[in-house]
């Protein structure tokens, strides 16, 4: 079990993605493991062959504990999700057949041993007598359990599940039960539940609609003559006529009561039943980020610095380039202040890195954390990889997608490990300064507040100009008030010329 952040001390294996015996290469992904705080997809270190499976999936276990062995492959261990199989006894070595016999599930003790010459020798005549044949017998077990022409196929385990599967089941009001899992051993699995078949809407037109209200038909039942398959008006008056008198003089208000009193009950069940388990989610994430707050605080002496950046140019340059895109490959403002901030990060690499056993680190490259604000509550930091080195365009599209599957729970375990310099953006909210809590092992964490007109000299002229306040909260252990200096007038210095970026 990985550690997938400072704040974790264990995780849970929401679904296995390989079985024993799978090849897989270094880097794909093999589990998925909720942290309490995201569901993140666990990457291999290796190349090899899953050899074993060690932690059945919804097991939650300490970082350190194995989750499963891999090898060359020449070698298949025994997996916690799919027991050996033993292997049929030989007919001609009943001394290998009497000790493997008793590892079978079928018996549960080993039958008294007979003589090996006399049983096959009574006649078929004499083995109703209870007192002699009952004993030495082997008959009965012989063909199913000794000598299996083809073994039997293993029982199958009623499906199970993971919490996070049954809480995203109760949230879409699937029932599990009549699902076929898709995961090792009829698992089911989240896919299984978000490509669970839902009853479809028909398809109708706008008037069958209203007519079908109107009459009190239900279009579940009225087949469809229009094109597709569409229903049209005239096959709810067909309907209607084949079902007698419709429910004209029923008040509509009447109509619909039983409807949505009946929809309201399961509703309320699913909601309490839902209500639970995302508490418990959102107790456990708020749990996870108070630990690493505290820890910071505790062991990083922080020192803060902050600078007032003129966007005038910066944003005059971004509505140029904006001005004949389609809006979606349109630039934000989130992106030029992002890049400015990786290219000063790879400028200043003291503040790029971690601290660990009482050392800096640098990073190898500017692997930028983007913290991320999730809909239920709380808040992760995954790493935008290589910020520094991608055009503006790659920056932008890479950053929609990482908080498109923050927040659907689809992170890469390297981009919860992996960020070198953390970024925080809270001007969307209206906060013009932010001061930061570092998170380590990191050295540094940046904050940009709302872009705001305020009156602002330049070459002895007042006037109002667009400005953000750009923070900085550094380790003293690591650097000092010029280092930081340095890397804030960096940013502005980009962020002034754009074109640079």
């Amino acid at each position: 079990m990985p550690s997938l952040g400072a704040d974790m001390e264990s995780g849970t294996v929401i679904e296995w993605l390989v079985k024993p015996g799978d090849r897989i290469g270094r880097g794909e992904p093999i589990a998925l493991i909720d942290t309490d705080k995201a569901v993140i997809e666990v990457e291999s270190f290796q190349s090899g062959v899953i050899e074993a499976v060690l932690v059945e999936a919804g097991s939650r276990v300490p970082v350190g504990t194995p989750l499963a062995l891999i090898g060359d492959g020449r070698q298949a261990a025994p997996s916690v999700q799919e027991g050996p199989t033993p292997e049929p006894p030989s007919a001609e070595t009943p001394e290998a057949s009497a000790v493997e016999t008793p590892a079978l599930p079928v018996r549960e003790k080993p039958t008294p041993e007979p003589p090996a010459a006399e049983a096959p020798e009574p006649p078929a005549a004499e083995v109703p007598a209870p007192e002699t044949s009952a004993p030495p017998v082997p008959e009965t077990p012989v063909p199913v359990m000794s000598v299996p022409e083809t073994p039997a196929p293993p029982v199958p385990a009623p499906p199970v599940t993971s919490p996070l599967v049954r809480h995203l089941a109760e949230e879409r009001h699937v029932d599990l039960a009549a699902l076929h899992g898709t995961g090792p051993g009829g698992r089911i699995t989240r896919s299984d539940v978000e490509h669970a078949g839902r009853p479809s809407r028909p398809k109708a037109s706008p008037l069958a609609r209203r007519l079908a209200r109107d009459l009190g038909v239900d279009l579940a039942d009225v087949p469809g003559t229009g094109r597709t398959g569409a229903i049209r008006a005239d096959d709810v008056r067909r309907a209607a006529s084949r079902t007698g008198e419709p429910a004209r003089a029923v008040p509509e208000k009447s109509r619909a009561m039983p409807e949505k009193s009946a929809k309201a009950a399961p509703d309320r069940v699913a909601k309490g039943r839902a209500r639970p388990e995302a508490a418990r989610r959102q107790r456990a994430m708020r749990q996870a980020i108070a630990r690493a707050m505290a820890r910071s605080k505790r062991e990083i002496p922080h020192y803060y610095l902050a600078t007032t950046v003129d966007m005038s140019t910066a944003l005059a340059w971004l509505r140029e380039r904006n001005r004949d895109l389609p809006v979606a490959r349109r630039l934000l403002p989130a992106a030029l202040l992002l890049k400015a901030s990786a290219l000063a990060a790879r400028e200043v690499p003291a503040l790029n890195g971690f601290w660990i056993d009482d050392a800096f680190a640098p990073g190898r490259a500017v692997h930028l954390g983007v913290a991320v604000s999730l809909k239920g509550g709380g808040l992760i930091a995954p790493a935008l990889h290589g910020a520094a080195d991608l055009a503006l365009d790659d920056l932008m599209a890479g950053l929609k997608d990482l908080v498109a599957r923050s927040r659907a729970g689809r992170l890469r375990q390297a981009e919860m490990t992996e960020a070198t310099i953390t970024v925080t953006n809270l001007g969307d909210q209206g906060v013009q300064t932010v001061h930061g809590v570092i998170y380590p092992p990191q050295v540094a964490l940046v904050g940009f507040g709302k872009i705001v007109d305020r009156p602002w000299a330049v070459d002895g002229l007042l006037g109002v100009r667009p400005l953000v306040e750009v923070t900085l909260a550094a380790d003293h252990r690591a650097t000092d008030g010029y280092t930081g200096s340095r890397f804030l007038s960096a940013v502005d210095r980009l962020l002034n010329h754009p074109e640079e970026l």
